[in-house]
């Protein structure tokens, strides 16, 4: 967060400021990411007391932490009508010790408003997912750029949420609005320079319309989410360039995020060597300095760089508006100049492991690993599950959100941790048929059932026995990541389809209700949602392939299978010899050879043992 930094410096680390601060106050500084929950509820403070929110965000609390002041990055001196962090300080002490009565009265309203805001929301009577698919895409359609793809104007953040939906709609339905938007919305990031042209990868945000200029932070999970988008596109359509930015991001998370215990850092920063975006800008001469004159002349006009830059900085970051005719050539081209930037300053890297956005990772890459063909990404994803069994898994079944360097933080997992990581081991069991990951799911949803449940059938945030905050969150909707609530949604839903259980079917239906009345108002904040009610929809279109260990022909038709577009598709393999998995249950090997049971909606083809048939 820039303006973060920018306060840090200014006042955190300025002497006068900080004995202010310890004469009159507790300082806890939160890393949001470590605690989504504190962050949460002081962000719903934050917002009701001034009417937007933001980071930082600075708010005072009484002794027992109920919030009576409220406000985002306050300047060092005055400045453009904004009071100095420090009038702050001295106004906030006054009415501390000269009012604190009233001050008492604010804060408990404002905590009483805050727990009134997180109660149930009881699920509608009905889902109708067919017009709320609908309304959704026409919702859209009214936000969409036609020009440069995406939702609204800058800043622009990747809709990878909205894309998953919008690309199952398109597999079940065949909408063509829901397959154009979402395509043009990808290859337009593909070719921009928000996604690195050279490394592969990500960057947080574009700060403009065009997607050209990012904010460049990286992050771990707008890159396994963006990876599961573009795999999900190349499976449908075949596109080159899906498959190749596949491999671009799968290659970086595995080259620049990967620790050396097996999980996923977090993220790499904007910054190197002080200046945002540094490490990864461009320009004509320093192209022609590391390529030669001609060849550098042409990857100026091929990555759209310019002598006047399109960055702060004066430098040009990299696109590829159009694929280069000579692609060999290009490639040669990419590699020298990787070489040469692997020579700058590197933007540090924030190494600590965060348990949900390792589950989006795992599921993203262990399906990489089947549908691209390289083992090298489904390697990864199983060493990231082992990582969160071992360190963030405690022995009676509860997850911690953090760890660092193989050891375990104190932060309870979230409500995203659990659902995350459930969905993560899920596509890890299809993909290995390795029970144990199918029953670490199960064990993490049961946390969630017995730990998380309000008495609607949806949840909370927290858990029953976390740290008691002056409210306890509940956020329905997906924000940077999939919503908690949502990702719960989906997680049942594949359980469904593996055990036939109808308390998972039930569970995933209330949940889709209590969050519909946001898929129609502000469908660009329930994609996760929306792309569960499309699998609900579509299925369960059950898969169950049965082959004795390491048979070539089982490994064939789980590669099929999960080269199915089809949303609602779950798949369960073994050896045919025992059930781990109520799906396999009654399935034999044909005739000795592997097989694959089709069924949907629990009615069965017969088996069959050609992958071209499955």
């Amino acid at each position: 967060c820039h303006w973060c930094h920018v306060m840090a410096h200014e006042s955190f680390e300025d002497v006068a400021t900080a004995e202010e601060v310890n004469a009159g106050f507790v300082p806890v500084k939160v890393d949001r990411e470590e605690r989504p929950d504190v962050d949460a509820v002081y962000m719903g403070a934050t917002q009701a007391m001034t009417g937007q929110g933001g980071w930082p965000m600075t708010v005072m609390l009484t002794p027992s932490g109920e919030p009576f002041f409220a406000g985002t990055y306050f300047p060092p001196e005055p400045r453009a009508g904004m009071p100095s962090f420090r009038q702050v300080l001295s106004a906030v002490t006054d009415a501390w010790q000269e009012r604190r009565g009233e001050v008492e009265k604010v804060g408990a309203d404002v905590a009483a408003h805050l727990r009134a805001a997180g109660g149930s929301v009881a699920p509608s009577d009905a889902l109708d997912v067919e017009t709320l698919g609908a309304q959704a895409v026409a919702g859209l359609v009214s936000s969409y750029d036609d020009r440069y793809g995406g939702f609204g104007g800058a800043p622009k953040f990747p809709p990878s949420m909205i894309c998953e939906f919008l690309l199952r709609r398109a597999a079940r339905t065949g909408d063509p609005e829901a397959a154009r938007m979402a395509a043009h919305t990808l290859e337009a990031m593909a070719r921009g320079g928000i996604y690195d042209q050279l490394g592969g990868g990500f960057a947080r945000y574009s700060v403009d319309g065009r997607w050209a200029v990012p904010h460049f932070e990286k992050m771990l999970y707008d890159n396994a989410l963006l990876l599961s988008a573009y795999l999900h596109w190349w499976r449908l359509t075949g596109a080159p360039l899906a498959e190749r930015v596949a491999r671009g991001t799968a290659d970086f998370m595995l080259r620049e995020l990967a620790t050396t215990e097996g999980g996923f850092a977090s993220a790499l920063d904007a910054d190197s060597d002080g200046e945002e975006g540094a490490f990864y800008v461009w320009t004509p001469d320093k192209l022609r300095d590391v390529l030669g004159a001609d060849a550098g002349t042409t990857a100026a006009r091929t990555f759209a760089v310019s002598a006047a830059g399109n960055t702060e900085g004066g430098g040009s970051t990299l696109q590829l508006l159009a694929d280069p005719p000579d692609w060999p050539s290009h490639e040669d081209v990419v590699t020298k100049l990787l070489s040469s930037r692997a020579e700058r300053p590197r933007p540090a890297r924030d190494d600590k492991v965060v348990a949900a956005w390792n589950g989006l990772a795992i599921g993203a890459l262990a399906e990489a690993g089947v549908l691209l063909d390289d083992p090298r990404y489904g390697d990864a994803a199983l060493a990231a599950g082992r990582l969160l069994v071992d360190v963030h898994l405690t022995g009676d079944g509860r997850l911690r959100r953090v760890s660092r360097d193989g050891r375990r933080g104190e932060p309870a997992g979230v409500l995203e941790d659990y659902a995350c990581v459930a969905e993560g081991f899920l596509v890890l069991y299809a993909v290995t048929g390795d029970a144990e990951w199918f029953d670490r799911a199960a064990g993490l949803l049961g946390q969630v059932l017995e730990r998380f449940s309000d008495d609607v059938g949806t949840f909370y945030d927290t858990s029953s026995d976390a740290e008691i905050l002056v409210a306890r969150p509940r956020d329905p909707t997906d924000n940077a990541t999939p919503s908690g609530q949502a990702t719960t949604a989906s997680v049942m839903t594949s359980m469904f389809g593996l055990t036939g259980e109808a308390r998972y079917h039930d569970g995933a239906q209330r949940l889709l209700r209590s969050v519909a009345g946001i898929a129609q108002r502000a469908p660009r904040f329930a994609g996760k949602a929306l792309g569960v009610a499309e699998a609900l929809a579509d299925g369960p279109r059950q898969v169950a392939v049965v082959g004795s260990e390491g048979d070539p022909g089982r490994r064939d038709l789980v590669a099929a299978a999960l080269r199915l577009a089809h949303p609602g598709v779950v798949i369960a393999q073994g050896d045919g010899a025992g059930a781990a998995v109520p799906l396999l249950e009654g399935r034999p090997l044909i005739a000795g050879a592997a097989a694959a049971y089709v069924c949907h909606d629990f009615v069965c083809d017969l088996p069959v043992t050609d992958p071209s048939e499955l």
